[in-house]
């Protein structure tokens, strides 16, 4: 085959290997990292590949235009900006990298749960502002914990494994059987719930996942819990998490996704900020990061490399 005849449109920045590769491979690429999805759709029928991230969504209208696409290439985790159910059923490919940023998510979600632990960035906070608050910093240690994991694929493994140099108990939860290993026992979701007392999110967005934690799912939990969340920020109802932090139940917070995120996951919101948001912001309790769990410059270069390798292969 003649790769000089499978057009490439990239619609968004990635690592420069990756246009470089794919160049290299024999491949024609082209790039538009400004036109609306309009302007993209009105000319999409040129292309047969597309490498995006999230800039807008890959809906029913952009695929019925995209009459010879052959792949969409995501350079991240998750497909959820890809109507994948009709893209499959057009015999368009779906390529995602989640073992790209896996090792990034693990190493981002320890570092919230030791902050939280031992009072890092709040302790930091008082002592550069002229405070120096021993008592009231005195943190908490990893050993002896139940850590619980609810998804365990790329990244639920990958911070499964981080914890190995703790001496605690790790557990997963997945909608698929057979998913632990020997850095996590596989249990039911209740079981999860009544042992655990820090809770990881590596779960992917999809209807299962949306607003999976509310107080109903937080209430069932028997101890207070600390809560990660590197994954979805669709999965948490705020409002409920912010309940839950005042009253105790949830004893800490590390966020580095929010209910608020647009799509594109560059920008919050704009406006008003919601109440439950300010809590948020205020909380010594919570820690915030926006969206950069999986984001590293390795990471980076890695996530590049997966998709390169992943298109090249399906023309092999």
């Amino acid at each position: 085959m003649n790769l000089a005849n499978i057009k490439i449109l990239h619609i968004d920045s990635n690592h420069p290997l990756l246009w470089e590769q794919l160049q290299q491979a024999g491949f024609h690429n082209e790039a538009d990292f400004t036109s609306s999805k309009q302007e993209v759709e009105a000319k999409i029928e040129n292309y047969h590949g597309i490498v995006i991230r999230s800039r807008f969504k890959i809906d029913k209208t952009f695929l019925d235009k995209a009459t010879n696409l052959q792949f969409i290439a995501r350079v991240g985790a998750g497909l959820e900006s890809i109507d994948c159910d009709y893209a499959t059923a057009k015999g368009i490919h779906l390529i995602a990298a989640p073992e790209g940023n896996a090792n990034a998510v693990g190493e981002h979600a320890i570092g919230m749960l030791l902050s939280l632990f031992n009072n890092l960035n709040k302790a930091n906070n008082e002592v550069k502002s002229g405070q120096w608050k021993r008592e009231a910093n005195r943190g908490h240690e990893l050993e002896g914990k139940t850590i619980g994991i609810i998804g365990y694929g790329n990244m639920g493994k990958s911070f499964a494994k981080k914890l190995r140099g703790f001496d605690v108990t790790v557990l997963c939860h997945d909608i698929l059987p057979n998913m632990g290993n020997e850095n996590a026992t596989q249990v039911a979701l209740s079981e999860l719930q009544e042992r655990a007392d820090v809770l990881s999110l590596h779960t992917p967005w999809t209807p299962e996942t949306d607003k999976m934690i509310n107080s109903d799912f937080i209430n069932k939990f028997k101890k207070p819990f600390w809560l990660i969340n590197t994954a979805r920020g669709n999965s948490v109802v705020t409002e409920d998490l912010v309940q839950a932090l005042k009253s105790g139940k949830i004893l800490g917070a590390g966020l580095d996704v929010l209910e608020y995120e647009k799509l594109s996951f560059e920008t919050l919101f704009e406006g008003e900020k919601p109440a439950a948001f300010e809590y948020l912001l205020q909380a010594e309790n919570v820690l915030l990061t926006p969206h950069i769990a999986g984001w590293t410059f390795e990471s980076h270069q890695k996530l590049a490399q997966t998709i390169v390798d992943k298109i090249c292969k399906i023309y092999q």
